[in-house]
């Protein structure tokens, strides 16, 4: 549910984000740590795999050799690595981290919410699909949002080199 939220969700990790708490920030659209912050997946030295998305999400976000490496030891990364391998997006000092997050938070929000969903949802389903299929579907999204008054708002505030004010949500 949280990765087809149809807005962006953003991940917060500081400390420890292992097991289930890293498949959660997973499903998060963006990840954000500290620079204290420990990623992994110990489900192997339990006798179990991830069973919540892990052994999925993460070959898709980091590749599968990483994902292999990082269930397999399960031994976890820090938050350098985590940004190296793609894993995060941004590692902050602990202090940053909810200022951090909270201007990311407003940022997205002054964009265009509608297209915001559009472009996670063609990324996300467009990754699923053979390369010519997944351009053609992108194609198809490009229409879908160039459709909307939030096309035709930002167009106009670009023009008139202003902020847009959009109504889509």
């Amino acid at each position: 549910k949280l990765e087809t939220l149809g807005k962006p969700s953003i991940a917060a990790i500081n400390g420890f984000a292992l097991g289930g708490g890293l498949e959660l920030a997973m499903a998060c659209t963006l990840r954000v740590a500290s620079s204290n912050a420990k990623l992994g997946l110990p489900e192997v030295t339990l006798g179990i795999i991830p069973g919540f998305g892990g052994t999925q999400r993460l070959g898709r976000i980091v590749g599968q050799g990483r994902a292999l490496h990082l269930i397999l030891t399960a031994r976890p990364i820090g938050a350098a690595t985590a940004a190296e391998w793609g894993l995060v997006s941004q590692v902050v000092e602990p202090e940053e981290l909810s200022a951090t997050v909270q201007k990311l938070a407003e940022g997205l929000a002054a964009h265009s919410q509608v297209t915001m969903r559009i472009a996670e949802e063609t990324i996300r389903l467009g990754g699923e699909m053979s390369f010519p299929d997944a351009l053609a579907y992108e194609a198809s999204q490009f229409g879908l949002a160039a459709s909307t008054a939030d096309y035709q708002e930002g167009m106009q505030a670009f023009l008139e080199k202003r902020k847009a004010k959009f109504v889509d949500h």
